[in-house]
């Protein structure tokens, strides 16, 4: 192959690789505007979604039906038990 061929043989490979096989891109030129409106709206829910558990937790009592008066006193760790500590081991 000649240098001459060669260099025809790249311009032509160059000028395949070069070409646009996407289709028209002005009338795609939406995907950008639209999810950033989908990603303003998803943070906005986020944040109603948030206000809203947050008085409804506000809301609620401090004491249920049927929960014990005083909660146990002490350390909590001590309250939990391993339970690869047992006492029936010699």
């Amino acid at each position: 192959m000649t240098a001459a061929a060669y260099r025809g043989a790249m311009l032509t490979a160059a000028q395949v690789l070069a070409q646009n096989n996407f289709g028209d891109t002005r009338s795609g030129g939406l995907a950008g505007p639209m999810g950033l409106f989908i990603i303003v709206l998803l943070a906005i829910a986020t944040v109603f979604l948030i206000r809203n558990m947050n008085s409804r937790l506000r809301r609620l009592p401090g004491r249920f039906p049927g929960q014990q008066a005083d909660p146990p006193q002490g350390d909590p760790a001590e309250s939990v038990q391993d339970p690869t500590d047992r006492a029936d081991r010699a």
